[in-house]
């Protein structure tokens, strides 16, 4: 852990962040005459309320030399724009998400029954649907129609990676249609594309509020504590595990394997991991290891499976890549620019039967790969109240006439970040955190599975 006064996080590795917020001009309005239910007093934030990014301090607790700041989310006082003249819009982009619809109707219900607000229309299939070539008409999202839809996983509104690289294209839509405020639900990508729509409105001196709500269940965007999805993904996971221990109990040298979501960040894997220490070794990206050797994954399992006649593996989808055999070609890529992944579970699984095969002892292999099922599942409890004050959130900071940011939770406050600071790196677990001590810890597995 980064100590006190430090420029370093245990996340984190950049010294240039800039958390300042983009306001699209002076708020005018009087929030208290505007409101529907107008909020106490006590309750509204003021721009000069910030929080330490890094909360480490000098032992007389002063600040460190990490002095940046961030600014709380929160209803103002005083807003940009009037709510009779507001037109808004939701987008969900990207992969399914445990949470999607549960962040709609937080947002539709925050602007109707807060604001006021009686226009807001839903983009259907993500950024596609601001391309009028697609035919793809935009839905009138009521506080009616979006009653039960938390019940349900899913998206109400459907969902896409990529689109068009056409921002003008797609602000020109928007103005067309007359949104003045734009609630962009995704990951990294779907954030690069709300900054662009961002940027490419300012070029047109267009009034338009861009806010972006963090959805990944991988945890990785940046600068902020974890998004929505996520605990529902864990939580979801650990199912699997227990499955897996089960399987691995009930036969003789029973290895149970289980492939989590996590492309570049083991958030999934090692939480899960945690939750059910039942695991005996998890493999995440950010963690090298070897298969063969004396440090060798391989020879830690035939140690165990000697020792107890039982393991449980959990791979993160990212892990290991480099051990698979690549062809001499570009990678082949995802609409959203993602590269695709060759499938870690299946190559392991077989080189774990190779290799047990080679030395005479016989393993039942039990391989489940949840992923989908865990994606379309409905919002864990948790989860659904942090969707709900996430959306809360996003409409207040739009009102405000605040811009191109995502609503996001740091040392359990509500904040406001950068767009560009929240895709500015990718947010991964540190080997030499005492998280991912913790998780060795539960495991039992080496500290490194490598010889170097």
């Amino acid at each position: 852990m980064a100590p006190a006064g430090s420029h370093t996080h245990p996340f984190f590795t950049r010294n240039d962040m800039n958390f300042n917020i983009e306001n699209l001009g002076a708020c005018k309005v009087s929030a208290s005459k505007v409101m529907k239910n107008p909020v106490s007093d006590k309750f509204y934030v003021s721009d000069d309320q910030r929080m330490l990014f890094n909360v480490f301090t000098n032992k007389d607790g002063s600040p460190g030399k990490d002095d940046r700041t961030l600014e709380i989310a929160g209803p103002r006082e005083k807003i940009f724009f009037d709510p009779g003249k507001v037109k808004a819009a939701i987008v969900t982009c990207g992969g399914l998400c445990p949470g999607l619809n549960d962040v709609i109707r937080a947002i539709v219900m925050g602007s109707f029954y807060g604001y006021g607000i009686t226009s807001i229309l839903g983009i259907r299939y993500g950024y596609n649907g601001l391309n009028p070539a697609m035919g793809y008409d935009p839905i009138e999202l009521t506080p009616q129609l979006v009653e039960e839809i938390h019940l349900d996983g899913g998206t109400i509104l459907g969902s896409s990676r990529g689109g068009t690289d056409d921002m003008e294209l797609l602000v020109n839509t928007l103005k067309e249609l007359g949104v003045n405020i734009l609630f962009a639900i995704g990951g990294d990508g779907t954030l690069r594309g709300a900054h662009k729509i961002n940027e490419t409105a300012k070029e047109q001196e267009l009034e338009l509020a861009v806010i972006g709500i963090p959805k990944t269940i991988d945890n990785d965007i940046s600068y902020i504590q974890r998004s929505f999805g996520f605990e529902t993904a864990f939580s979801k996971a650990v199912d699997s595990i227990y499955s897996a221990h089960i399987e691995a109990k009930g036969a003789p040298n029973g290895i149970g394997l289980v492939k989590l979501m996590g492309r570049h960040s083991g958030f999934i894997a090692a939480n899960a991991t945690l939750a059910q220490s039942d695991v005996n070794f998890v493999l995440v990206p950010e963690v090298p290891f070897e298969l063969n050797g004396k440090s060798g994954f391989l020879t830690h399992l035939v140690e165990r499976i000697k020792r107890r006649g039982h393991a449980v593996i959990c791979v993160a989808e990212g892990a290991g890549q480099d051990l698979l055999e690549k062809e001499e070609k570009a990678p082949a890529k995802d609409a959203s620019g993602n590269v695709k992944l060759d499938d870690i579970g299946i190559f392991l699984k077989d080189k774990i039967k190779e290799h047990f095969d080679s030395k005479d002892i016989p393993v039942n292999i039990k391989y489940i790969d949840p992923s989908y099922i865990i994606r379309s599942a409905p919002a864990v409890p948790n989860d659904s109240i942090f969707c709900a004050r996430l959306g809360q959130y996003a409409v207040h900071a739009a009102m405000a006439g605040k811009t191109d940011l995502v609503i996001g939770l740091w040392n359990n406050i509500f904040i406001h970040v950068p767009i560009e600071m929240a895709i500015s790196e990718r947010k991964q677990i540190n080997p030499d955190s005492p998280f991912w001590y913790n998780v060795l810890e539960a495991t039992g597995q080496p500290v490194t599975m490598t010889s170097k």
